[in-house]
C-alpha cells in the first residue's frame, strides 16, 4: 500500500484561491495521510495559512497540517497558535526552523523564540501529543557544517518527539537513498519520507534548487532542454520524470510520498494513479466535496 500526502500554500488573490481549491478537491478523493498547508518565511502568511487550513478541516474529509515555524514570534505566542489548532481539531503539524526574510543575511533565532526545529517540537509536544512531520535534506542542508551535523540535528528533531521527516525534494534518487541508509545507521527509526517537486517550469524549479542546495543532474537538464515555449510536451516530460522517480523509490522500498503541489493537482494526479493510488470509494475523481467534517 502507497501513502501520499499533498502540501500547498497559502493563496494571494482570488483567482488563486479558486485554482487551490479546485486542486484540493481533485486530490482529496486519493484518501491523502494528510495535506500540509505552508507559512511565509517572516510568518507573513500566518492568518491565510490559518483560514486555508480551518476551511480544510471543516468542508473536507482530509487531515489538516499547518507548517509553523521558529521565526518572528517568542515561544508562547507560538504554543498559543499550537494550542488553538489543537481546540480546533487539528491534530497534526509541520513543524521547521523555517527560513530568515529574504533581506536578512543569515538566520537569527528570536530572543524568546525557539532556536531550532528540534526546541519547537519539543516545545508543541508540551502542549499537546501532536503527530509532528519536520524537515530533512538528502543532499544536507545548505546552512550546515557537515552531512554529520545535519544528521545529528535530525536526529535531535526525532528525539524530541517528531513522528516522520519529509525531504526537501530531489531529482538523485540514489542520494535519497544513501540518506536513508544513513539515517538507518544513525539510529533514526522515523519514517524518512521523500519530497517529490512535479516539474511545471524547469528554470523556477533550477532557482529553488539553488537556494535549498538540491542538485540538478545533467540527464534533466537535457530532458527540457528547448522546451521553455511548450508548455504541452512540458508536462508529458514532467510527468515522466516523476513517474520514473517515483517507480524507482518503490522498487527500494518507500511506500510513502509527500508532494509539493505548488496549488495545482493535475502532475500529482497523474503520479498517483501510476503509483496505483486511486479515488477510495464512491467519491468523484474531479467532482466537488460535499462530505463535511464531522
Amino acid at each position: 500500500m502507497i501513502d501520499v500526502s499533498f502540501e500547498f500554500f497559502p493563496p494571494n488573490d482570488a483567482q488563486m484561491e479558486a485554482t487551490l481549491w479546485g486542486s484540493v478537491q481533485r486530490l482529496a478523493p486519493l484518501a491523502p495521510r494528510f495535506v500540509s498547508v505552508t507559512y511565509g518565511a517572516d510568518g507573513s502568511t500566518r492568518e491565510r495559512t490559518h483560514r486555508l487550513i480551518t476551511r480544510i478541516q471543516r468542508e473536507t474529509p482530509l487531515t489538516a497540517a499547518p507548517h509553523l515555524t521558529c521565526i518572528g514570534a517568542p515561544q508562547e505566542e507560538i504554543l498559543e497558535i499550537a494550542r488553538q489548532y489543537w481546540d480546533e481539531g487539528i491534530r497534526h503539524i509541520v513543524a521547521l526552523r523555517g527560513d530568515p526574510p529574504r533581506e536578512a543575511a543569515c538566520y537569527v533565532p528570536h530572543p524568546q523564540g525557539f532556536a531550532y526545529a528540534a526546541d519547537l517540537v519539543a516545545g508543541l509536544k508540551s502542549v499537546a501529543d501532536f503527530d509532528i512531520s519536520v524537515a530533512a535534506y538528502p543532499e544536507v542542508h545548505p546552512e550546515a557544517r557537515s552531512a554529520e551535523f545535519d544528521l545529528a540535528n535530525l536526529r535531535r528533531k526525532i528525539d524530541a518527539g517528531a513522528t516522520r521527516a519529509i525531504t526537501q525534494f530531489f531529482y538523485d534518487s540514489d542520494a535519497f537513498l544513501r540518506f536513508r541508509d544513513a539515517c538507518a545507521q544513525a539510529g533514526i527509526s522515523a519514517t524518512i519520507v521523500p519530497g517529490i517537486l512535479p516539474i511545471t517550469r524547469f528554470p523556477q524549479v533550477c532557482t529553488f534548487a539553488a537556494r535549498c542546495g538540491a542538485s540538478i543532474p545533467a540527464w534533466l537538464r537535457e530532458r527540457f532542454a528547448g522546451l521553455d515555449e511548450d508548455a504541452e510536451t512540458r508536462r508529458l516530460i514532467a510527468a515522466a520524470v516523476a513517474i520514473e522517480q517515483v517507480e524507482n523509490l518503490v522498487k527500494h522500498g518507500v511506500r510513502e510520498f509527500h508532494f509539493y503541489t505548488l496549488n495545482r493537482a493535475e502532475l500529482s494526479y497523474a503520479i498517483c494513479h501510476a503509483l496505483g493510488v486511486r479515488p477510495h470509494g464512491d467519491a468523484p475523481a474531479g467532482g466537488a466535496l460535499s462530505q463535511a467534517r464531522a
